[in-house]
């Protein structure tokens, strides 16, 4: 008996979809999981160790602006020592700023801190005067530069800080301080300072 032709054809269609089908699913998932396949997440450096080029003793030279964020364009000079100690061994750091000028004395202390589940380090600092600790500035190192940001009042306005260390070598560096009325728009430095190392002097503070 003869299958007719169009039959024929009918089924040797429905085997060809039949045996296609399996391979469809598999391609589908394949190419489904390829989309949902976590991405590999770049691992953040440990800079528990950033601040290590500053142990030891420092001469530094400090220019300070009077009465920031008025419009005053004075500044003051001083002159002292920079005394960094390690703490933690390298987590922390304590560091005494004592420097003399035209108007008058600044006895600062800074107490930086790690914290090794942001990886970032946080500044708190203290002048004599005050006796207290003013909010800290947050931020960490990248490419041999330090940049730190915070929010304080001054004069019973809110306004934001940041604090930059920069120029690094075993011998000297660079810090700078600027304040921001505006949500961080403009800023104006307030205080520079830069330090020298004091030869033979670092081992003593290790």
């Amino acid at each position: 008996m003869n299958t007719p032709k169009h039959f024929r054809t009918h089924l040797l269609l429905c085997i060809l979809v039949a045996a296609l089908y399996p391979l469809q699913g598999i391609a589908q998932q394949s190419s489904d999981t390829s989309r949902t396949s976590p991405q590999p997440v770049p691992t953040k450096r440990d800079g528990q160790r950033d601040f290590d080029f500053e142990i030891g003793t420092w001469k530094t030279r400090l220019s300070r602006r009077l009465r920031p964020l008025t419009g005053s364009t004075t500044w003051v000079e001083y002159e002292g020592t920079t005394i960094v100690r390690k703490v933690w061994n390298g987590r922390a750091n304590l560091v005494e700023l004592e420097v003399d000028g035209a108007a008058g004395r600044i006895e600062g202390l800074s107490l930086r801190l790690y914290n090794p589940e942001s990886r970032q380090w946080s500044l708190n600092f203290s002048n004599s005067a005050g006796g207290t600790l003013t909010e800290p500035v947050f931020g960490e190192f990248k490419n041999g530069r330090g940049e730190f940001y915070g929010q304080e009042s001054l004069n019973g306005r809110a306004i934001f800080v940041r604090f930059i260390i920069s120029d690094i070598t075993p011998n000297s560096c660079h810090f700078e301080q600027a304040f921001s009325d505006d949500g961080g728009k403009t800023w104006e430095v307030n205080w520079v300072a830069t330090d020298t190392r004091v030869k033979d002097e670092s081992d003593k503070v290790r």
